[in-house]
């Protein structure tokens, strides 16, 4: 199944499992990296304040999470040479881009959660009966 970009030059799909963007697609909507963007897309934060912001995230993953999001271009780790050390993680251009899509998509999610429930409540009910029927 191919995904169209809308740019004619795009070879990859996402059924090949060697999809270039397929990884980057993983860590732009895993678990921690649509909270992290989320969140950078309001303003740059240090590693602890984005921590108590996102909330429940360990200290291994919120860094697992930043160094593939720098890696992959999205997020941009700016550690400042004073004592303390000061680091502040906020968003490339192409995390920006990234971060609203992410947000649009979790938007509506949140606008849409009643329909789920229902469409949830009804699947539920449909197996019931049938797994009473049988």
């Amino acid at each position: 199944m191919a995904v169209s970009t809308g740019a004619a030059e795009n070879k990859y799909t996402v059924g090949e499992a060697m999809c270039p963007y397929r990884l980057v697609l993983e860590h732009v909507t895993s678990r921690w990296g649509v909270l992290v963007l989320i969140e950078l897309l309001e303003r740059p934060f240090r590693f602890s304040e984005l921590r108590r912001a996102i909330g429940r995230v360990s200290e291994k993953m919120l860094t697992q999470t930043l160094q593939t999001l720098e890696r992959d271009g999205l997020v941009h780790r700016d550690a400042k040479p004073v004592i303390p050390p000061r680091v502040d993680y906020s968003l490339t251009d192409l995390g920006r881009e990234a971060a609203v899509q992410v947000k649009a998509l979790a938007s509506w999610t949140a606008e849409r959660m009643d329909d789920v429930e229902q469409a949830r409540r009804t699947y539920d009910e449909a197996r019931e009966a049938s797994s009473r029927a049988s």
